[in-house]
């Protein structure tokens, strides 16, 4: 496979170049669907063309090689071993393997909190209630002021029942970074206190690939899973999922199928994964190319230029707005996206239902007036605005946001 990393002396001056955005279109919600840079797409492209021009030569031959490459690859990116990886189609996907490979009794206890994404808690919820468990769902205050308090709130509930920790890394609704070392440390601790029983925990991790430094091996979690289409900016359709060697013996997919590559002598737990049915794995052969990408960018460049535009967003939205931040303004909170609480325009706040029509009639006008792509959602009872920055975000975009959000406001 041909790698991207010799782009460092052809990066355009205007890293915006590299994708292919639309003129009408200011984009500010890399954080729920992310963009593919054009270098990235070709890769892929190339990639199913030697799919399309012999199937069984690319599948049965081919793939696992380039599979092997492909791993090794991001492997070294997240800071792991190739063998405690498997790539899956997304974190959804990812967190459902989880959801399925542990075995949950009448009793036992899961904790997924107020943060956590909806479709992650929701998953968990049914999982609970067909296996008879119980799912906590402590509250984590908003505005947060310290690394205590929410170590406090999210491990509250844990006790001698307690067998899953569901946790983000980095928030979606909130967009908050979570002190995931110290949680899991501490949650371990008292697990050892409690007669030491079995304590899964399960980190979803979209939001943290790139904009937060991230080395898995040394967070001593059962599974990790993350979309590298969001922030990584691969194809959509690629993710991947870590399992420590200690739970790899009981993990398994949603779906099930061979449980082996073609060149595999026996079933496995990445085969199981890997070769899930006849499916195009392009998506997860161009991770690479997006590592390369942005490697060639630079990571603390990244990090520190999108941080340094959530910043500017976060400034402008309280100054012009009268928004509410969620947490200090520090990139130990937030990296490169941000979320605010927008001020009520009357003298109480709706009905959940109805603050929800709201934010998306909200949406819905920023997109018809001046072709803002930013989501604005409730959470807590609170409308949320969440601005994503990315490589090809400029500040003249947050001015554009923030004056026509203020006209929408006004204008109720």
């Amino acid at each position: 496979m041909q790698s991207g990393s010799s782009c460092k002396s052809t990066l355009p001056s205007q890293l915006a170049e590299l994708w292919d955005l639309r003129s009408d279109v200011t984009y500010l919600n890399h954080g729920s669907f992310g963009l593919t840079p054009k270098g990235v797409l070709a890769s892929q492209a190339k990639l199913r063309a030697e799919l399309a021009s012999d199937p069984v030569d690319f599948l049965c031959r081919r793939y696992q090689p380039y599979l092997d490459d492909a791993l090794a690859r991001l492997a070294q990116f997240v800071g792991t071993s190739p063998a405690n990886l498997v790539f899956v189609d997304n974190a959804t996907t990812g967190m459902n393997a989880a959801a399925v490979s542990l075995p949950l009794e009448p009793g036992d206890e899961v904790i997924v909190g107020d943060h956590e994404y909806g479709a992650v808690a929701r998953l968990w919820r049914q999982t609970a209630e067909r296996q008879g468990a119980i799912v906590h769902t402590p509250r984590i205050r908003a505005p947060i002021e310290s690394v205590d308090e929410v170590v406090a709130a999210i491990l509250a509930p844990l006790g001698p029942r307690t067998r899953v920790l569901v946790v983000s890394h980095v928030t979606s609704a909130t967009a908050v970074v979570f002190p995931l070392t110290t949680i899991v440390d501490e949650a371990r601790r008292r697990n050892r206190a409690n007669g030491d029983s079995p304590l899964w925990t399960v980190v979803d991790g979209p939001h943290a690939l790139v904009p937060v430094p991230l080395a898995i091996d040394q967070l001593d979690v059962d599974f990790y899973t993350a979309s590298c289409h969001k922030w990584l900016s691969a194809p959509i359709g690629s993710g991947f999922l870590y399992v420590n060697p200690r739970v790899q013996s009981r993990v398994r997919p949603a779906v099930t199928s061979w449980g082996t590559m073609p060149a595999d002598k026996a079933v496995n737990w990445q085969g199981e994964f890997h070769w899930p049915g006849t499916r195009d794995p392009s998506a997860w052969l161009s991770v690479p190319a997006a590592i390369d990408l942005i490697e060639a960018v630079g990571l603390e460049r990244f990090r520190r230029e999108t941080h340094e535009l959530a910043r500017y967003a976060r400034e402008r939205m309280i100054d012009r707005l009268g928004a509410e931040p969620l947490t200090p303004d520090s990139p130990d909170w937030y990296g490169s996206m941000v979320a605010v609480i927008l001020p009520e325009p009357g003298p109480s706040a709706p009905p959940t239902e109805q603050a929800t029509r709201r934010a998306r009639a909200w949406q819905d006008a920023l997109w018809e007036q001046a072709g803002i792509e930013v989501p604005l959602n409730v959470w807590g009872g609170r409308t949320l605005l969440r601005v994503s920055c990315h490589l090809y975000n400029r500040s003249d975009q947050i001015d554009l946001l923030v004056a026509t959000l203020a006209r929408v406001l006004k204008s109720g």
